[in-house]
């Protein structure tokens, strides 16, 4: 990597392969995202269903397609959301010296990607929570989305929930600090391995930032303005501390599953590209 460059080839590898792992791994895991979806909104039909009964449920009842309601948007505004945070990161990156390369800089890195992340991204994730609610929108897409939001309820309505999402930017720097800090420790070039560090070091994140995930997603759809302190605070006094954890089992089954099967994917892409990129670098070498 050039360093001190933010814009890189070496950035784009990462970002781009991060675009391409998401999408495969949240496609292939989605109907666990949108049960987790519906439990966090208290959809009385699932709230007391295991993960499985709730699939069997709505497919039953609702058909295949619900399970699937909002893929497109989901994985376009998770693939915008994965390429800021990947290139932000590594780009950051290449402006610390190798020798000041370890898991106190890699939090910090992850803590202003995520910021970064979720200044930009939020709009895309408040249009992309109303397409996947069950209630009918007046909107199809996510830019249509975003422009009927902002007229109708004003500009602001688009970093709804934006507190809580700057908060969980806890989530991902807790998760990508231990995934480094664990291969630094752990030589693994298994995809196995992979797979394992990585659901490891994201079911750490998931336990920890839950109850801010739970907030973040109702305040998106929410119509009026309630902080999240006091948010919790409803959801706590009215059903206690369980409350806070609604959808938890098929979040961390979707989350960790998705995430492991992405970072597997993800690393695998940027080791083929760096590999094909160093041959060709070589063959030009010995051209010249």
């Amino acid at each position: 990597m050039k360093k001190g460059s933010l814009f890189n080839y070496e950035s784009l590898v990462h970002a781009t392969a991060a675009v391409a792992g998401s999408t495969f791994a949240l496609t292939t895991f989605y109907p666990l995202d949108m049960v987790k979806f519906r439990v966090q909104l208290q959809d009385k039909d699932l709230s007391e269903k295991t993960t499985l009964q709730a699939i069997f449920h709505i497919l039953k009842n609702e058909g295949i397609t619900a399970l699937y309601r909002g893929l497109r948007p989901t994985v376009t505004t998770m693939g915008v959301s994965n390429f800021v945070y990947f290139y932000t990161f590594h780009g950051m990156k290449g402006f610390v010296p190798e020798e000041m390369v370890n898991s106190r800089t890699d939090f910090v890195l992850s803590i202003i990607a995520g910021v970064a992340n979720v200044l930009l991204t939020n709009p895309l994730w408040v249009a992309n929570n109303r397409l996947k609610n069950k209630e009918e929108v007046p909107f199809t897409g996510l830019l249509d989305g975003m422009v009927h939001i902002a007229s109708v309820e004003g500009i602001p309505a688009l970093w709804k929930g934006v507190f809580p999402s700057l908060m969980l930017v806890a989530n991902p720097a807790i998760h990508f600090t231990v995934y480094e800090a664990l291969k630094r420790r752990v030589k693994v070039n298994s995809a196995t391995g992979v797979f394992l560090l990585s659901a490891v070091s994201k079911s750490v994140a998931t336990l920890l930032t839950y109850p801010l995930q739970l907030a973040q997603t109702r305040q998106r759809l929410m119509k009026k303005r309630l902080g999240t302190a006091a948010l919790l605070m409803t959801i706590l006094k009215k059903q206690g501390a369980k409350g806070l954890y609604q959808g938890m089992e098929s979040k961390l089954l979707q989350t960790v599953l998705a995430t492991a099967l992405m970072f597997v994917m993800y690393e695998k892409i940027v080791q083929f590209v760096f590999k094909l990129l160093l041959g060709t670098a070589k063959r030009k070498a010995l051209k010249g």
